[in-house]
């Protein structure tokens, strides 16, 4: 039992024996693993960004199926963050109460990570949801704050699918094009952060133009 759970916490470390081991449950597995990560605020420690360059690795091999491993982190992701979303909307408000500082919700969510992404949101409003999935922890709790603090669902959508395929797209792409290398495979994470902080200047440059022309307006 013990070993099963070391496999799911790590499954990233192991991917290329169970992708042996289970033939096409492989997909499932990381599937519900992606979907844990994103959608139920309580498991924030699974592997993300690791997971997906992993896939895109073993893709690379020719031992998964870059299409479907794609395609199963873009349907992993999207429903893991709107069960997120929701949970946060309808849950969000009580947890965050100050009258409910004793209750089980409070108990068994870590409040310190919760703290951050509320505050990670509240300074980057629908930025944070994009660049949240890059951002290890806040990546599972940003959805959650996001509809505690009823932040619109279209707006939330429209944000969340933008966020979800850059970042499956960015991240199964390093791992299936230069998974091999040795520099990129162990700092993959700095690699990640310097390309996704390079792409969005422009987004960055043109919202804080806005904001200051709001100001002086």
């Amino acid at each position: 039992m013990n070993e099963l759970l070391q496999y799911f916490l790590h499954v990233d470390r192991h991917l290329a024996d169970l992708a042996q081991s289970y033939g096409a449950w492989i997909y499932a597995i990381l599937f519900g693993v992606v979907f844990a990560e994103t959608g139920l605020v309580v498991t924030p420690f699974l592997p993300g960004d690791s997971l997906l360059f992993a896939a895109g690795a073993l893709a690379g091999t020719g031992v998964l199926d870059i299409v479907k491993v794609s395609a199963v982190f873009l349907t992993a992701a999207v429903i893991g963050d709107n069960t997120n979303y929701f949970i946060g909307r309808t849950f969000g408000p009580r947890i965050f109460s100050a009258r409910q500082r004793d209750t089980f919700w409070h108990r068994l969510i870590n409040r310190d990570h919760l703290n951050k992404a509320h505050a990670f949101f509240e300074k980057h409003g629908a930025l944070a949801i994009v660049a949240g999935h890059f951002v290890p922890i806040v990546r599972t709790f940003v959805p959650f704050v996001a509809g505690a603090a009823s932040m619109t669902y279209p707006k939330f959508l429209a944000a969340n699918l933008a966020g979800v395929v850059v970042w499956v797209g960015l991240c199964v792409s390093a791992g299936y094009w230069f998974g091999q290398v040795p520099v990129v495979k162990n700092n993959f994470s700095l690699v990640a952060i310097g390309i996704v902080a390079v792409s969005m200047l422009p987004l960055l440059i043109a919202y804080l133009r806005a904001r200051t022309g709001a100001n002086k307006g």
